[in-house]
C-alpha cells in the first residue's frame, strides 16, 4: 500500500453519452476544488456535458498535466481511457456509473470519501499490462490497435465458422476450426473470454490467455502463455471475419491475413481503495458464495 504519492492536479473525465454523469463530475471536481487540488476536465467531456466550471485539457494534455486522472462511467469508458493515457504513464482511478465495474470499482455513492483518501496517500496500486494487435496482408502492416482487455479474432456477419493456425514466436501450436478466439490480457480474463470457459488469471500476473470461442472439437482448451509472448494467428479460410480490440475497435479480415499480437512497452496502473481485495470483487461481480 502506498502512503506518501503526491497528486496535486487532478483530471477529471467522464462517459460523454450519459447526462447524469454531469451531476456527479461537477460534484466531484467542486468537491476536490475545495480540498485544495487543481482540477482539470477533459475538453471531449466538458463539451459534451455542459461543464464550464473547470479548465480543460485534450487527452494528451490532461495525462500530461495531471498527477492521477479519475474516470467516471463503466468499465467500457476506463477501457477506452486507458488505451488512450497509458502511453502517458499517468494513474488512473476508477467511479463505477456502469454495471459491472471490475474496472470501475468505487461507487458513486462512496466516491468522495474514497478519493479524498486515494489522494491523500491511501491506496492501493496495480500495473496492468495492454496489448497491440496488428493485422498483415501479403506483408504489409493495414491495420494497428491496442487493446486492454482482448484481442479477438472472430467469425463476421455471415456466422460461417473460420479456419486459423496459431503459433507462438513462430512455433506451431495448433489449427482451428471455430467462431473465434480470444486473446486476452488478465484484465479482459473476467470479459469476453470468462463467457467463452477461458480461466480467471489474476491481473498483476505477466500472461496472456488464448482462449478458443466454440470450437469444432472437443479437444480445443484454452492455454495460457507468458505476456512477453508474440502470438501470430494466421486466418486461413474464412468467408466473413473481424478482428476486435476490447470491443471497440475492429477490422475486417480476408483469408490469408495475419494477426501478430504483442504486449505493449508501457502498462496501465490502476490506483485502488487501500481496502481493495480482488477476490471481494470476484465474489460481489460473480456472485460467488460468500466466506464460511
Amino acid at each position: 500500500m502506498q502512503t506518501s504519492f503526491p497528486f496535486h492536479t487532478v483530471g477529471l473525465v467522464g462517459k460523454y453519452d450519459n447526462q447524469d454523469m454531469g451531476t456527479s463530475v461537477r460534484g466531484l471536481g467542486e468537491f476536490l476544488r475545495t480540498r485544495g487540488h487543481t482540477v482539470l476536465l477533459a475538453r471531449k467531456a466538458a463539451e459534451h456535458l455542459g461543464i464550464t466550471d473547470f479548465p480543460t485539457r485534450t487527452l494528451h494534455d490532461l495525462a500530461v498535466e495531471s498527477d492521477v486522472v479519475v474516470v467516471l462511467g463503466g468499465d467500457g469508458t476506463m477501457l477506452s481511457m486507458a488505451r488512450e493515457l497509458a502511453p502517458h504513464g499517468v494513474p488512473l482511478i476508477g467511479i463505477n456509473q456502469g454495471r459491472l465495474g471490475f474496472l470501475t470499482d468505487i461507487t458513486v455513492e462512496g466516491m468522495y470519501a474514497a478519493v479524498a483518501e486515494m489522494l491523500s496517500g491511501q491506496y492501493v496500486a496495480e500495473e496492468r499490462i495492454l496489448l497491440n494487435g496488428a493485422v498483415r496482408r501479403r506483408g504489409e502492416k493495414v491495420f494497428e490497435a491496442t487493446a486492454f482487455n482482448d484481442v479477438v479474432v472472430g467469425k463476421g456477419g455471415s456466422g460461417r465458422l473460420i479456419d486459423l493456425e496459431v503459433a507462438i514466436n513462430s512455433e506451431f501450436v495448433y489449427s482451428q476450426r471455430a467462431d473465434g478466439l480470444v486473446v486476452t490480457t488478465p484484465t479482459g480474463t473476467t470479459a469476453y473470454a470468462l463467457s467463452s470457459g477461458g480461466p480467471i488469471v489474476h491481473p498483476t500476473l505477466e500472461a496472456v490467455a488464448l482462449v478458443p470461442i466454440c470450437p469444432h472439437t472437443l479437444s480445443a482448451r484454452p492455454i495460457v502463455v507468458s505476456s512477453h509472448s508474440r502470438i501470430e494467428i494466421n486466418l486461413t479460410h474464412a468467408d466473413d471475419a473481424r478482428v476486435h480490440f476490447d470491443g471497440q475497435h475492429y477490422f475486417d479480415l480476408n483469408a490469408g491475413d495475419h494477426v501478430w499480437i504483442t504486449r505493449m512497452s508501457r502498462s496501465v496502473t490502476l490506483l485502488h481503495p487501500h481496502s481493495y481485495s480482488y477476490y471481494d470483487t470476484l465474489r460481489q461481480k460473480l456472485h460467488w458464495g460468500k466466506k464460511l
